[in-house]
């Protein structure tokens, strides 16, 4: 692990998340740009102290020179955005595989080079867009595929949250202050924080593509640099409209990630924090609700439950379902073994960069007086 140390959030995360199947051991990490304290996380987490680096660079240049039955199998980089690229980047080099936390990169250019890393080196990289691996997230997107709502005609999709209503990053709050911080969030706020994980959700579950968006970006809270509230219209390359709301100065939300997609026979609306349950709406017909763990559901459903139904499952299992998919992908280049494509569902590179090129074409539209951007 590159990152994640004492004070962090998102390390918890994904060391909780990566364990939960029994899948996946942590070996090793440089926790910390300062040496002291990721030394002090490795002691925290009971690891071999001779695994503890004082730096992402010396952990790769050293555990490279393991055999190969020692040293890790791959790498999950859960720092601020301005310091994905070059862990990463440097890890499939020394031919480590990658898990990556979102956005992609600080910058576009850092995205696109990274995508040509991954297709040179051939290694499996996964990002973790988390709320791909909700069981009701995977119905949904199955039901839509397999015709149940006919053409896709409208998504609205939104992500309130209102942890910064106010300006938190004056205190010594460290997730408000490296995300509202241009030098360590890149050009976006709000957009890159959370936006992109709408964007994400849209384009997961509908398996169609923006094709255009037409953005209002705004700065609410006075004295933030980067924006905290967007408005996006979204044009997608099937004809279908949409639009998309991500905003964290919304008082009193918390993490009310939903989506409503609307074909020409049904519409579908799944909310994160109901994330066991999924709404169908016909128009001539009674509406039916879905369950996780109820009836006949598809396969990808059922492969990312766990527990029986009426037990609540959540985020950390989401989460989780991420990298079981991607350790099964991994342990069958391993053993040199087929794959079952069950278990190649996750985000991907390429979902990465385009995640990025939301970001920068929401901002150039937020600041431009033309009325749609192509993507």
């Amino acid at each position: 692990m590159v990152g994640g140390g004492r004070g962090a959030f998102i390390g918890g995360v994904h060391r909780m998340a990566a364990a939960l199947d029994q899948q996946i051991e942590l070996v090793c990490g440089a926790f910390s740009s300062d040496a002291v304290r990721s030394r002090q996380s490795g002691e925290d987490l009971y690891l071999d102290p001779s695994r503890v680096y004082g730096d992402y660079e010396e952990m790769i240049r050293t555990e490279a020179a393991l055999p190969e039955d020692v040293r890790m199998d791959f790498v999950t980089i859960v720092t601020p955005n301005h310091m994905h690229y070059a862990p990463a980047n440097m890890a499939l080099e020394h031919g480590f595989h990658v898990v990556c936390d979102k956005p992609l990169c600080f910058d576009l250019q850092e995205a696109r080079d990274l995508v040509e890393t991954v297709y040179r080196t051939g290694l499996l990289f996964a990002l973790t867009h988390n709320y791909t691996g909700y069981p009701m997230v995977k119905q949904a997107r199955e039901m839509i595929a397999d015709g149940v709502l006919g053409e896709i005609r409208k998504v609205v999709v939104e992500y309130p949250q209102g942890w910064l209503s106010t300006r938190v990053e004056a205190t010594e709050q460290k997730q408000a202050a490296w995300r509202t911080d241009p030098k360590r969030s890149g050009i976006a706020g709000a957009m890159g924080d959370i936006g992109t994980h709408a964007e994400n959700l849209a384009e997961y579950i509908t398996g169609l593509k923006i094709d255009a968006i037409c953005a209002d970006i705004s700065a609410i809270v006075e004295g933030r640099r980067l924006d905290d509230d967007g408005n996006v219209l979204l044009r997608f390359d099937n004809g279908a409209r949409g639009i998309l709301h991500a905003s964290q100065i919304a008082a009193g939300e918390e993490n009310d990630l939903n989506i409503r997609v609307y074909g020409e026979k049904a519409g579908l609306e799944w909310h994160q924090m109901e994330p066991n349950t999924l709404e169908v709406k016909y128009q001539e017909a009674p509406r039916k609700i879905y369950r996780t763990g109820v009836g006949d559901l598809y396969p990808s459903t059922v492969a990312a439950t766990r527990v029986p139904a009426g037990h609540p499952e959540g985020y950390l299992e989401a989460f989780a379902n991420i990298y079981k998919n991607f350790a099964k992908c991994l342990q069958a280049r391993i053993d040199g073994t087929d794959v079952d494509p069950l278990y190649e569902d996750f985000p991907s590179v390429e979902d990465g960069l385009r995640g990025m090129e939301f970001i920068y074409k929401v901002i150039e539209s937020g600041q431009s007086d033309q009325k749609w951007i192509k993507m």
